[in-house]
């Protein structure tokens, strides 16, 4: 995930440097270089080999709850 990384770092120092003032010749070119970190950092994470074994049922990872504690809809 470092491209999410650097994409992000980059556009935050873009965003500070446009409030610092900085010419628009150097912001223009920045945005432009940003947009394609942004496309390429999409498919980068969309084309991940990441899988995982977790389906909608199992809620957050953050915050696990066991199957037998929560309602299922489909008992009456």
């Amino acid at each position: 995930m470092s491209w999410v990384g650097i994409t992000t770092f980059f556009l935050l120092m873009l965003t500070i440097g446009a409030a610092m003032g900085f010419a628009f010749s150097w912001i223009f070119y920045a945005t432009v270089f940003g947009q394609g970190l942004v496309i390429i950092m999409v498919y980068k994470v969309l084309t991940d080999s990441y899988a995982t074994s977790k389906t909608f049922e199992d809620f957050y990872e953050d915050r696990p709850i066991p199957r037998e504690e929560y309602p299922r809809g489909d008992q009456g």
